[in-house]
């Protein structure tokens, strides 16, 4: 069978420089040990050119939050983004039902998001995104299992193009990471902004 990260690269090769030169710079981005990332095939409709990751933080064989950053590019420029690059994300966690329960909890989740851009220094336009509580009660064959509660955050942003209209993607996935990180209970991998709330209880690691 034909590797699909063969054929993502390929994709890539054929791709505007500005847009060859973002994804490289993600290809290439270090990033701290409990977070493990993966190129995942892009969707095609949303924009002339798009590289995708997945991504999860793991604690040895335990998945503690998992996501997706979708890098887009429109040569010619895109109304709605104020840019030719966006930036998409999908980011969620297990969370214990009281916390889910807290009325500020997506406001202070929306935090960790712009938070984690802050922090490096990173300016992007056009924020938009939605933070969802989801709760699960089981039943029947299923009952013995406790109700779970989750956090999703879906957002996209136009970040700040730079030198030859490339911007820094390897900066905006290493906060897309701290956020990652941040929302997974993990302490912060450098001292941060103490204004940002951190999550004083999660449920426990998921299984892979």
């Amino acid at each position: 069978m034909d590797d699909p990260k063969e054929g993502e690269r390929d994709a890539t090769e054929s791709a505007p420089l500005p847009f060859r030169a973002a994804v490289d710079a993600l290809r290439s981005a270090r990033l701290r040990p409990q977070i493990e990332i993966d190129p995942v095939k892009a969707p095609r409709r949303l924009a002339p050119f798009a590289y995708a990751l997945e991504a999860a933080v793991v604690d040895g064989d335990e998945d503690l939050a998992d996501g997706r950053l979708i890098l887009l590019h429109d040569p010619a420029g895109h109304d709605a983004w104020q840019g030719s690059f966006r930036l998409v994300t999908l980011v969620r966690a297990e969370l214990e039902p009281e916390m889910a329960a807290d009325p500020l909890l997506p406001d202070v989740c929306w935090s960790w998001l712009t938070g984690a851009l802050q922090s490096r220094g990173l300016s992007c336009g056009q924020p938009s995104g939605t933070v969802t509580r989801a709760g699960s009660h089981y039943f029947g064959g299923l009952s013995e299992r406790p109700p779970a509660s989750q956090i999703e955050i879906r957002a996209s942003w136009t970040p700040r193009e730079g030198l030859g209209g490339v911007p820094d993607t390897a900066a905006h996935l290493a906060s897309w990471c701290d956020l990652l990180a941040q929302i997974a209970g993990l302490p912060p991998a450098a001292p941060g902004d103490a204004s940002i709330v951190t999550l004083p209880q999660r449920r426990g690691p998921q299984s892979r």
